[in-house]
């Protein structure tokens, strides 16, 4: 068994609020850093405890802006220069994910861009949650750990005790994700067909199987404007759904979000902690589900060398 103290955990500056708590359920603390910043917007973070021969997991999730992209490479390459033994970088929520296939001419392929700035900074492996398209995976050379949000996501479903469940899927990409959700909980299907005036913009959306008298589950891997949830969950409880809960792995939840979901009939919006919310919005409607122990406890395996397969129930 590899000896603990071999491990340190740091973190970025906006993901403090989890590495915390994943430090803590891991059994350590976090690590000293400060970064210095400079008058132009320049910063420079640095190491303020030695990681020479150290296994160090730096947790950062790269939602905007883009100074937490940028941070992460640079305590990626400080670890390296610092002679740390491997670094890991744990990142929640992959962000540009997004942006993983050209789907009009003369745009960039953003993940994969994201994936070479990571391999250019000498990252030895990665962790992530429910990236936007599993084959963002293939886009790195080192190992990825992708943890979905079903091994919290089912428990709590199962706690709730409703009858008469229907999984959603929100567009036709979900479809795969949502199918799995539905056999696994032995649970109807119902697909949401939507069509998009512009990008962050919902023109309209119909669905596709029985809606009345369900309580609805509609599963995404991401809210961002919640125009999608909103109006599919206002459309279903008008054509006689009896409740309609999101599940969503990353709030983004950016523009009229908030707003949108609390002025909507949803029920509840349940989210993971891969992104804070904000404090100054009506949360009112939405539940939070931390991922820290989770992350935790497959560090503690990868470290020493267990399967983590019994994390992947659907």
């Amino acid at each position: 068994m590899n000896n603990k103290n071999c491990i340190k955990f740091f973190s970025g500056r906006n993901s403090r609020y989890l590495a915390e708590k994943m430090a803590t359920s891991f059994g350590t603390t976090l690590g000293k850093t400060t970064v210095t910043c400079f008058s132009d917007g320049e910063f420079q973070p640095s190491f303020d405890e030695s990681v020479r021969g150290s296994t160090v997991f730096i947790i950062q999730s790269t939602f905007p802006p883009t100074d937490n992209i940028f941070e992460l490479l640079l305590m990626i390459d400080a670890a390296h220069r610092a002679s740390a033994y491997k670094v890991v970088a744990v990142i929640p929520y992959f962000g540009w994910a997004r942006q993983d296939r050209k789907d009009k001419p003369r745009v960039s392929i953003g993940a994969k861009l994201v994936a070479n700035l990571l391999s250019a900074a000498k990252v030895d492996r990665i962790m992530t949650m429910d990236l936007h398209a599993d084959q963002i995976q293939g886009f790195f050379d080192v190992p990825v750990d992708h943890l979905y949000a079903s091994s919290i996501f089912v428990p709590y479903i199962k706690s709730l005790n409703l009858e008469n469940i229907a999984i959603a899927a929100p567009d036709m990409g979900g479809a795969k994700r949502a199918n799995a959700y539905a056999r696994f909980l032995d649970a109807s299907l119902i697909i949401c067909y939507k069509n998009r005036e512009k990008a962050n913009e919902v023109g309209f959306i119909k669905a596709i199987g029985d809606i009345k008298g369900k309580n609805i589950l509609i599963l995404d891997d991401m809210i961002d404007t919640a125009g999608t949830i909103t109006t599919a969950a206002d459309m279903m409880m008008n054509d006689g759904a009896l409740s309609v809960r999101a599940f969503a792995t990353h709030p983004v939840l950016s523009g009229p979000a908030y707003d949108r979901i609390a002025n909507s009939l949803i029920t509840e919006v349940v989210v993971t902690d891969t992104i804070p919310l904000r404090t100054d919005k009506d949360t009112s409607k939405i539940k939070v589900i931390s991922v820290a122990d989770l992350f935790a406890d497959v560090i503690h395996k990868v470290y020493n060398f267990e399967s983590i397969s019994n994390k992947f129930i659907i």
